[in-house]
């Protein structure tokens, strides 16, 4: 199984990116999905999560900005991220919970990281 993120990128204060972040391999399910941030020189941080049937819960610095959502055909998280803030600068990690073929329990998988930086 493997988590591809994209999306990242440069962009100004008050601008808006969208990261996608799609499953792969041989799922069978997945649980919750979400979207961790560690900027440099600072532990990893939650951003928002989304549970297989839609429910979310954002860090407080995420909400109002920020909207998580998911296509469960497609086995894909996105966040999309509004109103950007400097200190929104760091690497965007996608992770699930995914019970692959064969298997009784999910497991925790992680993607690699997507910078984001909000800078002028």
């Amino acid at each position: 199984v493997q988590l591809q993120a994209s999306g990242g990128g440069l962009v100004q204060p008050g601008g808006s990116l969208r990261l996608s972040c799609a499953a792969s391999g041989s799922i069978y399910s997945i649980n919750n999905m979400g979207w961790y941030r560690q900027a440099p020189g600072k532990q990893r941080e939650l951003v928002a999560i989304i549970t297989s049937g839609g429910s979310t819960n954002y860090a407080d610095s995420a909400k109002g900005r920020f909207t998580i959502s998911r296509d469960n055909a497609k086995n894909m998280v996105y966040l999309q991220m509004n109103s950007l803030k400097p200190e929104d600068t760091a690497d965007y990690y996608c992770n699930a919970w995914i019970k692959i073929d064969g298997s009784y329990y999910s497991r925790e998988y992680w993607g690699k990281g997507t910078q984001v930086t909000v800078s002028s």
